[in-house]
Protein backbone atom coordinates (compact mmCIF):
# COMPACT_ATOMS: atom_id res chain seq x y z
CA UNK A 1 0.00 0.00 0.00
CA UNK A 2 3.24 2.34 0.35
CA UNK A 3 4.14 1.72 -3.01
CA UNK A 4 0.47 2.40 -4.42
CA UNK A 5 0.50 5.62 -2.53
CA UNK A 6 3.91 7.31 -3.17
CA UNK A 7 3.33 6.52 -6.97
CA UNK A 8 0.07 8.37 -6.53
CA UNK A 9 1.58 11.00 -5.05
CA UNK A 10 4.20 10.96 -7.45
CA UNK A 11 1.64 11.41 -10.37
CA UNK A 12 -0.52 13.80 -8.92
CA UNK A 13 -0.28 17.52 -8.69
CA UNK A 14 -3.93 18.17 -7.41
CA UNK A 15 -4.26 16.81 -3.67
CA UNK A 16 -5.92 17.98 -0.98
CA UNK A 17 -6.13 16.44 2.73
CA UNK A 18 -8.68 16.32 4.99
CA UNK A 19 -7.34 16.10 8.55
CA UNK A 20 -8.67 15.41 12.14
CA UNK A 21 -7.59 14.79 15.67
CA UNK A 22 -5.32 11.75 14.50
CA UNK A 23 -2.92 14.10 12.85
CA UNK A 24 -2.12 15.42 16.30
CA UNK A 25 -1.93 13.00 18.29
CA UNK A 26 1.70 12.03 17.35
CA UNK A 27 3.08 14.83 18.67
CA UNK A 28 1.33 14.38 21.97
CA UNK A 29 -2.30 16.38 21.59
CA UNK A 30 -4.94 13.83 22.59
CA UNK A 31 -7.83 12.90 20.43
CA UNK A 32 -11.53 13.38 21.69
CA UNK A 33 -13.23 10.28 20.80
CA UNK A 34 -10.42 6.76 21.21
CA UNK A 35 -9.98 5.40 24.32
CA UNK A 36 -7.69 7.33 26.01
CA UNK A 37 -9.39 10.87 24.16
CA UNK A 38 -10.70 13.67 26.38
CA UNK A 39 -14.48 12.04 25.82
CA UNK A 40 -13.92 9.04 28.06
CA UNK A 41 -11.75 11.39 30.73
CA UNK A 42 -13.61 12.17 33.95
CA UNK A 43 -14.50 15.78 35.30
CA UNK A 44 -17.04 17.56 37.07
CA UNK A 45 -19.29 17.99 33.71
CA UNK A 46 -19.05 15.95 30.40
CA UNK A 47 -16.65 17.63 27.86
CA UNK A 48 -18.91 18.03 25.38
CA UNK A 49 -20.87 19.80 28.10
CA UNK A 50 -17.96 22.20 28.94
CA UNK A 51 -16.82 22.81 25.34
CA UNK A 52 -20.11 24.17 24.18
CA UNK A 53 -21.48 28.06 23.95
CA UNK A 54 -24.04 27.54 26.57
CA UNK A 55 -21.78 26.48 28.79
CA UNK A 56 -19.14 29.45 28.13
CA UNK A 57 -21.69 31.60 28.70
CA UNK A 58 -22.90 30.28 31.42
CA UNK A 59 -19.93 29.35 33.73
CA UNK A 60 -17.08 31.15 32.30
CA UNK A 61 -14.90 30.43 34.73
CA UNK A 62 -15.50 26.88 35.07
CA UNK A 63 -14.85 26.66 30.63
CA UNK A 64 -11.44 28.49 31.36
CA UNK A 65 -10.22 25.97 33.81
CA UNK A 66 -10.95 23.03 31.34
CA UNK A 67 -9.60 25.04 28.01
CA UNK A 68 -6.06 25.79 29.79
CA UNK A 69 -5.83 22.30 30.92
CA UNK A 70 -6.79 20.30 28.11
CA UNK A 71 -7.39 22.56 25.07
CA UNK A 72 -3.76 24.04 25.22
CA UNK A 73 -0.26 22.46 24.88
CA UNK A 74 2.50 25.18 24.12
CA UNK A 75 4.93 22.35 23.62
CA UNK A 76 3.33 20.64 21.06
CA UNK A 77 5.52 20.30 17.53
CA UNK A 78 4.90 19.70 14.36
CA UNK A 79 4.80 15.74 13.53
CA UNK A 80 6.03 14.22 10.14
CA UNK A 81 2.48 14.20 8.57
CA UNK A 82 2.61 17.82 9.65
CA UNK A 83 6.48 18.39 7.98
CA UNK A 84 5.07 15.89 4.96
CA UNK A 85 2.48 17.75 3.99
CA UNK A 86 3.97 21.05 4.19
CA UNK A 87 6.79 19.54 1.85
CA UNK A 88 3.82 18.80 -0.59
CA UNK A 89 2.65 22.05 -1.08
CA UNK A 90 5.89 23.26 -1.36
CA UNK A 91 6.35 20.85 -4.39
CA UNK A 92 3.05 22.29 -5.82
CA UNK A 93 1.73 18.50 -5.31
CA UNK A 94 -0.95 19.87 -2.27
CA UNK A 95 -3.64 22.59 -2.73
CA UNK A 96 -4.97 22.86 0.61
CA UNK A 97 -5.36 21.39 4.06
CA UNK A 98 -8.74 21.13 5.76
CA UNK A 99 -8.29 20.65 9.01
CA UNK A 100 -10.56 19.85 11.94
CA UNK A 101 -7.49 20.54 14.37
CA UNK A 102 -7.67 23.42 16.37
CA UNK A 103 -3.60 23.70 17.54
CA UNK A 104 -1.98 25.46 14.37
CA UNK A 105 0.19 22.91 13.86
CA UNK A 106 0.04 22.64 10.02
CA UNK A 107 1.05 26.47 9.76
CA UNK A 108 3.97 25.75 12.13
CA UNK A 109 5.45 23.15 9.63
CA UNK A 110 5.07 25.52 6.99
CA UNK A 111 1.55 24.86 5.34
CA UNK A 112 0.08 27.97 3.98
CA UNK A 113 -2.93 27.10 2.72
CA UNK A 114 -4.84 25.59 5.64
CA UNK A 115 -8.88 26.27 6.42
CA UNK A 116 -9.39 25.64 10.06
CA UNK A 117 -13.22 24.40 9.90
CA UNK A 118 -12.96 24.61 13.55
CA UNK A 119 -11.05 27.75 14.27
CA UNK A 120 -7.64 27.98 16.53
CA UNK A 121 -6.60 28.26 20.14
CA UNK A 122 -3.85 30.62 18.42
CA UNK A 123 -6.76 33.28 17.96
CA UNK A 124 -9.12 34.35 20.50
CA UNK A 125 -11.34 37.97 20.59
CA UNK A 126 -13.40 40.11 22.68
CA UNK A 127 -16.66 39.71 22.44
CA UNK A 128 -17.31 43.49 22.98
CA UNK A 129 -14.85 45.18 20.45
CA UNK A 130 -13.61 42.46 18.79
CA UNK A 131 -10.31 42.71 19.39
CA UNK A 132 -7.99 40.35 18.41
CA UNK A 133 -5.37 38.41 20.92
CA UNK A 134 -2.88 35.49 20.66
CA UNK A 135 -2.57 32.75 22.77
CA UNK A 136 -0.58 34.40 25.83
CA UNK A 137 -3.44 36.50 26.60
CA UNK A 138 -5.41 32.70 27.83
CA UNK A 139 -2.23 31.86 29.18
CA UNK A 140 -1.15 34.63 30.98
CA UNK A 141 -4.59 35.28 32.49
CA UNK A 142 -6.39 34.02 35.50
CA UNK A 143 -9.96 33.24 35.58
CA UNK A 144 -12.27 34.96 32.79
CA UNK A 145 -9.48 36.71 30.68
CA UNK A 146 -10.38 40.66 29.96
CA UNK A 147 -10.02 42.79 27.11
CA UNK A 148 -8.82 46.21 28.01
CA UNK A 149 -12.45 47.70 27.25
CA UNK A 150 -13.67 45.41 29.82
CA UNK A 151 -14.95 42.67 27.58
CA UNK A 152 -14.66 38.72 28.05
CA UNK A 153 -12.09 37.34 25.80
CA UNK A 154 -13.04 34.08 24.04
CA UNK A 155 -11.15 31.82 22.33
CA UNK A 156 -11.60 31.98 17.76
CA UNK A 157 -12.88 28.27 17.91
CA UNK A 158 -15.96 26.91 16.98
CA UNK A 159 -17.86 25.32 20.30
CA UNK A 160 -20.60 23.13 20.61
CA UNK A 161 -24.07 24.72 19.56
CA UNK A 162 -21.99 27.09 17.11
CA UNK A 163 -22.04 26.89 13.49
CA UNK A 164 -18.56 26.82 11.04
CA UNK A 165 -17.34 29.84 9.57
CA UNK A 166 -19.24 30.45 5.86
CA UNK A 167 -16.16 31.58 4.33
CA UNK A 168 -13.71 28.51 5.67
CA UNK A 169 -16.78 26.40 4.67
CA UNK A 170 -17.08 27.53 1.04
CA UNK A 171 -13.40 27.79 0.64
CA UNK A 172 -13.00 23.96 1.90
CA UNK A 173 -16.04 22.32 -0.26
CA UNK A 174 -14.23 24.10 -2.86
CA UNK A 175 -10.89 23.14 -2.55
CA UNK A 176 -12.21 19.49 -2.19
CA UNK A 177 -14.44 19.66 -5.11
CA UNK A 178 -11.45 20.75 -7.24
CA UNK A 179 -8.85 18.06 -6.05
CA UNK A 180 -8.21 15.14 -7.99
CA UNK A 181 -6.81 13.14 -5.34
CA UNK A 182 -7.79 13.75 -1.76
CA UNK A 183 -6.28 11.86 1.27
CA UNK A 184 -8.13 11.61 4.55
CA UNK A 185 -6.26 11.46 7.49
CA UNK A 186 -7.04 10.84 11.47
CA UNK A 187 -10.62 11.11 11.93
CA UNK A 188 -13.53 8.76 12.38
CA UNK A 189 -15.52 10.91 9.79
CA UNK A 190 -18.07 11.02 12.15
CA UNK A 191 -18.57 14.62 13.31
CA UNK A 192 -20.44 16.63 11.18
CA UNK A 193 -20.91 19.01 8.94
CA UNK A 194 -17.38 18.53 8.88
CA UNK A 195 -17.56 14.89 7.68
CA UNK A 196 -20.41 15.45 5.01
CA UNK A 197 -17.12 18.06 3.31
CA UNK A 198 -16.21 14.89 1.33
CA UNK A 199 -19.33 14.21 -0.62
CA UNK A 200 -18.10 17.09 -2.59
CA UNK A 201 -15.48 15.36 -4.22
CA UNK A 202 -15.08 14.71 -7.78
CA UNK A 203 -11.98 13.33 -8.10
CA UNK A 204 -10.31 9.87 -9.08
CA UNK A 205 -9.14 8.93 -5.84
CA UNK A 206 -10.02 8.47 -2.14
CA UNK A 207 -6.87 7.88 0.66
CA UNK A 208 -8.00 7.04 3.81
CA UNK A 209 -5.03 7.44 6.48
CA UNK A 210 -6.62 5.88 9.80
CA UNK A 211 -6.26 3.20 12.59
CA UNK A 212 -9.64 2.56 12.64
CA UNK A 213 -12.89 1.84 10.59
CA UNK A 214 -14.89 4.95 9.15
CA UNK A 215 -18.30 4.67 7.74
CA UNK A 216 -16.42 5.52 4.07
CA UNK A 217 -14.01 2.41 3.63
CA UNK A 218 -16.01 1.59 1.05
CA UNK A 219 -15.75 4.49 -0.61
CA UNK A 220 -11.36 4.50 -0.16
CA UNK A 221 -9.11 3.61 -2.78
CA UNK A 222 -6.41 3.37 -0.25
CA UNK A 223 -6.69 2.31 3.02
CA UNK A 224 -3.41 1.88 5.27
CA UNK A 225 -4.31 1.56 9.60
CA UNK A 226 -0.73 2.60 10.09
CA UNK A 227 -0.13 6.10 11.95
CA UNK A 228 -0.10 8.91 9.60
CA UNK A 229 3.32 10.50 10.24
CA UNK A 230 4.79 7.41 9.68
CA UNK A 231 2.86 6.67 6.56
CA UNK A 232 3.69 10.26 5.03
CA UNK A 233 7.06 10.14 6.05
CA UNK A 234 7.83 7.37 4.18
CA UNK A 235 5.89 8.56 0.96
CA UNK A 236 6.53 11.96 1.27
CA UNK A 237 9.76 12.83 3.19
CA UNK A 238 12.07 9.63 3.02
CA UNK A 239 12.05 9.61 -0.85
Amino acid sequence: MYDELKKLIDQTDNIVFFGGAGVSTESGIPDFRSVDGLYNQKYDYPPETILSHSFFMRKTEDFYKFYRDKMICTTAKPNYAHIALARLEEMGKLKAVVTQNIDGLHQMAGSKKVYELHGSVLRNYCMKCRKFYGLEAIIESTGVPKCTCGGIIKPDVVLYEEGLDDDTVKKAVRAIARADVLIIGGTSLNVYPAAGFIRYFQGTKIVLLNKSETPFDNEADIIIRDPIGKVLKACVLDT
